[in-house]
């Protein structure tokens, strides 16, 4: 099956059967054939009303398209409508047919390739009324706003003439994306007033106001041109189309090659914007790493991110370090908790960059005590040790030199721990996983630093 469009018109006479000169017109529109004029495939006459039916375009109407916000037009595309629709009335201006007569946007209907055809033509909408017409003394002078000043005074019917007048205004409609006059606010009472500014016979003809900017003036000039108040002095399709063929350099204008060109464009730009998002979260990723190697050692994060389990591991020798305050549990009693946390914060900034000048793996801090390893995860001979000591004995010397932010008198008293030994390493809970030491070395590292002075080392 074929989706069709079905348009019903009135039929005052009541007559199942139409005149002579009728069907040889519903004859005449049967057999017109062109890419952009909406084939007339036959009619259903009824006593009362009269059925068209005709090919069915899936994009709708020009006026619902340019009403579509959503619907993104550039220039390539506004002149391959408007090459279209001068196409079609070109072919209808050399058929038996004559002229168009009704020629407005919501006339125009375009398919599913985007290619523009030409609607309701024929003189259908003077000889019957269409039976789901709009009602209102507005609705009805709103349809004149594409009708030529000559057919306003008398004349409805239409001419070749009057078709470029609407043209004009349809070509309005396509630059600026509203019905014609859409520049000036007008009221019921206001449209009725702009009909008969167009019929007056005023110099210059008023007409609707294109602001700067928003056309070439090469496409301004033709607008101009078929709006002129003379029917005689309009151009003729042929002009149009030849006009239209010089605004775009020379070239044929074909309305899929320009939907080729969008889709090219779009996809270039969604290439970019795909490039864009995928740098954006490289940076975010590199953000996350870059927590995630904080929080635990790096070859042990990666096992991670893998999904691989991460299996313990012994280790023949490294060396453990434990500090903490003396005398931590009086200053923080006579300390609030912010204050508590300002002093640990300020003070272990300045042990972790000290630790990145040194081949050692901050382990942890609980309170004030504050554990680094050196030999594991990576092995580093016998050099743990000689890391581990020279670190402790830099600490010393930046406590020496801090200053607490609430009691800035204070001197620090750190009473640090060290111990040389094997010791195992893994990965516990699924949960916040933690890096933890185990061993006897643990042990041993935290009783000499429980048991020692202030400001010293064993």
């Amino acid at each position: 099956g074929e989706l069709v469009a079905i348009k019903e018109f009135l039929n005052p006479s009541a007559k199942v059967s139409l005149s002579r000169s009728t069907l040889v017109k519903m004859k005449q529109l049967r057999d017109m054939q062109h890419n952009n004029v909406n084939t007339i495939l036959g009619a259903c006459i009824q006593k009362d009303r009269i059925r068209l039916v005709t090919l069915y375009c899936t994009k709708g109407s020009l006026q619902d398209v340019l009403e579509n916000d959503n619907i993104k037009l550039d220039n390539s595309f506004k002149l391959s409508i408007a090459t279209d629709i001068a196409r079609g009335l070109h072919y209808i201006h050399g058929s038996p047919i004559l002229f168009h007569g009704n020629l407005k946007s919501s006339n125009v209907v375009i398919d599913s390739r985007w290619v523009c055809k030409l609607t309701d033509f024929g003189g259908f909408h003077v000889k019957f009324v269409s039976a789901n017409g709009e009602a209102g003394e507005y609705a009805e002078y709103s349809k004149l706003l594409w009708t030529a000043p000559e057919h306003l005074r008398g004349n409805k019917l239409g001419s070749v003439k009057g078709d470029i007048y609407s043209y004009g205004m349809i070509l309005q409609e396509i630059i600026l994306r509203g019905l014609p006059f859409c520049t000036t606010n007008y009221t019921p009472k206001g449209l009725i007033q702009i009909i008969d500014m167009v019929i007056a016979r005023v110099d210059p003809p008023f007409r609707p106001q294109i602001p700067d900017g928003e056309c070439s003036d090469d496409m301004l000039r033709l607008m101009q041109k078929c709006w002129r108040h003379d029917p005689l002095s309009r151009p003729t399709t042929q002009v149009i189309q030849k006009k239209l063929v010089a605004m775009n350099n020379g070239r044929s204008i074909n309305i899929m090659d320009n939907m080729l060109k969008m889709m090219e464009k779009y996809a270039n730009d969604l290439e970019d914007l795909v490039a864009d998002r995928t740098r954006e979260l490289n940076e975010e990723k590199k953000k996350t790493d870059e927590l995630l190697y904080r929080m635990l050692p790096r070859i042990v994060a990666e096992q991670l991110k893998k999904g691989q389990t991460v299996t313990a591991e012994s280790f023949e020798q490294v060396t453990i370090f434990f500090s903490d305050i003396v005398g931590f549990t009086a200053l923080a009693a006579s300390s609030t908790p912010l204050q508590v946390v300002s002093l640990l914060n300020d003070l272990y900034t300045c042990f972790d960059n000290v630790a990145d000048m040194y081949d050692v793996y901050k382990v942890e801090t609980i309170g004030d005590a504050y554990m680094v390893v050196s030999g594991l995860p990576i092995r580093n001979g016998n050099r743990h040790a000689g890391e581990v000591a020279t670190f402790a004995l830099d600490l010393l010397h930046c406590v020496r030199n801090f200053q607490i932010p609430h009691i800035p008198g204070k001197q620090l008293q750190l009473r640090i721990g060290l111990h040389s030994g094997p010791c195992v390493a893994g990965v516990v809970g699924l949960k916040m996983p933690r890096y933890c030491l185990f061993g006897d070395t643990v042990n041993y590292a935290s009783r000499m630093e429980s048991s020692g002075l202030g400001i010293s080392l064993r």
